[in-house]
């Protein structure tokens, strides 16, 4: 029987863990990760489904520590997998895998190689994406391909969304692959980096909106970091808001960027390029709103962006504020949010994935995310 030691985290890795049992790999060591009591964990437990198999498992800290190298070697792998966890594992250690290591990254390689790759590829306008098994090399998601699946990101899909199919990706690409590991027949494709990208990971404080943007990109940015990762967010009437989905809209922009308006009923926001958003969901202090709220309370409020009307009389009497109850960890970015506009320390960054760079942390450029399929944006 084939022996294998997994890293794993996540929903992919629980998947990908179920591919290996269901073709009768014998897993002798499981190491994931101990939950983070400050991320919203959403995602299924790997070392619950190893638990329940009976597998050894651990969650060491560093991977790389002299006790995780021994507890492997006594394992004897032939094949070491990382499946969204989220620290790189050390050459010495891949080499314990006497027929190789070999990594599930979430995306189409060499494109989008390093951190968040999925958040990435929602955040600059992708159509597309996937899952790639590789090999596993000094440099992170560099390493022969063996196999990849492509899958559709739609132009409103979410980064959650476009997550939940790579996660069946990259399903998908284990179990048909890994017949011909064990055989020794799987191919192996060199990866020429100069044909792909690598992108860095993203922190909470990367969902600042910039509204010179273009409607597009402004969407893109909303739906790439949408819940369950930390939302993109701006300021309202002076209150911290997090704008948690929208759609293009074909009404024209009123005001400079950054402008909120009424519109029969709805909440439109102007962008750079003259073009409106329609906000579907906003959150202000921690609270769903609705349009109502601005016309009950936009005389008792500085305009930080500035709100406008359609024209005098246009909009409803006001009526009470609908005060809507906020999702699920709708509160969670409001006092990060706040503490940030005081010039305290940025938030923590959620999880994300493992040794590939997907698993990685967040923190970087504009339009950057909290996540990382191994470590910061945790998806």
């Amino acid at each position: 029987m084939t022996t294998a030691v997994v890293f794993a985290y996540h929903n992919v890795g629980v998947r990908c863990l179920q591919v290996l049992l269901a073709h009768g790999i014998d897993v002798r060591l499981v190491v994931t990760h101990t939950d983070n009591p400050s991320e919203t964990i959403w995602f299924e437990s790997v070392a619950a489904l190893a638990t329940l198999h009976g597998i050894e498992t651990i969650t060491p800290a560093d991977p790389a520590s002299p006790d995780v190298f021994e507890q492997v070697r006594a394992a004897t792998p032939e094949f070491i997998f990382s499946f969204y966890y989220r620290h790189m594992l050390p050459p010495a250690l891949l080499a314990l895998a006497s027929r190789g290591a070999l990594n599930l990254h979430g995306s189409l390689l060499p494109a989008y190689r390093g951190r968040v790759p999925v958040n990435w590829a929602v955040i600059r306008g992708e159509s597309r994406t996937g899952a790639s098994l590789h090999y596993m090399a000094d440099k992170p998601d560099a390493g022969d391909l063996v196999d990849q699946q492509a899958v559709p990101i739609l132009p409103d899909d979410t980064a959650h969304d476009t997550f939940n199919k790579v996660t069946v990706a990259a399903e998908m690409v284990l179990d048909r692959s890994i017949d011909a590991l064990v055989a020794g027949t799987a191919p192996r494709i060199p990866l020429d980096l100069k044909l792909g990208s690598y992108f860095g990971g993203r922190k909470p404080a990367d969902g600042r909106i910039d509204w010179s943007r273009s409607a597009t990109e402004v969407h893109n940015l909303v739906r790439g970091v949408a819940p369950p990762y930390p939302g993109a967010f701006t300021t309202v009437h002076g209150s911290a808001a997090r704008v948690l989905r929208t759609l293009r809209d074909q009404r024209p922009a009123r005001g400079t960027p950054g402008t909120f308006t009424i519109d029969g009923g709805d909440i439109l926001a102007s962008c750079g390029d003259g073009r409106a958003l329609r906000v579907l969901s906003l959150e202000i202090a921690g609270r769903a709103v609705d349009a109502s709220w601005f016309e009950q309370d936009r005389h008792s409020f500085p305009s930080s962006p500035a709100l406008l009307t359609e024209g005098e009389g246009s909009m409803k009497p006001p009526s009470s504020p609908a005060l809507l109850p906020g999702g699920e960890g709708s509160t969670s970015l409001i006092p990060q949010l706040l503490r940030e506009q005081a010039g305290s320390s940025t938030p923590p960054s959620p999880p994300g994935r493992g040794t590939e760079g997907e698993g990685s942390t967040e923190g970087s450029t504009e339009g950057k995310l909290a996540m990382t399929e191994n470590t910061t944006l945790k998806p």
